[in-house]
C-alpha cells in the first residue's frame, strides 16, 4: 500500500513541476549534472562548459581528439543521457 501512496505522490510532485514550469530546467539540470557519469572523469576533465539550448546539449572540450571520438558515438551518448534523466531532455548535441 505505501507503494501505491509514494507512486501517487511523485506523480502530483510532476504534475506541480509542470504546472509551475519547473520540470524541464530542472531535467536539464539533471541532464547536465549526469554528464561526468555519463562520460567518466576522463572526458569530464577536458570538458570546459556544457549547457543546453532548444533540446541541443552544447559541449565545450578542450581536446580535438575527444571531441572526434565523443562524435562518433553521439546517438548512444544522446539515448544515455535522456534514460538517465527518464525523460527527452536532448535530441541533439553539438562538440565545440
Amino acid at each position: 500500500m505505501k507503494r501505491n501512496n509514494t507512486e501517487k505522490l511523485g506523480d502530483v510532485i510532476k504534475q506541480l513541476l509542470r504546472q509551475e514550469g519547473l520540470e524541464t530546467p530542472l531535467n536539464q539540470y539533471r541532464l547536465i549534472d549526469s554528464w561526468k557519469d555519463v562520460v567518466g572523469p576522463v572526458i569530464f576533465r577536458h570538458t570546459t562548459n556544457i549547457y543546453i539550448k532548444n533540446q541541443t546539449l552544447y559541449v565545450q572540450l578542450s581536446s580535438s581528439v575527444i571531441r572526434q571520438e565523443l562524435q562518433m558515438g553521439r546517438e548512444l551518448l544522446i539515448k544515455n543521457l535522456n534514460s538517465r534523466v527518464g525523460a527527452q531532455v536532448i535530441v541533439d548535441i553539438i562538440f565545440c
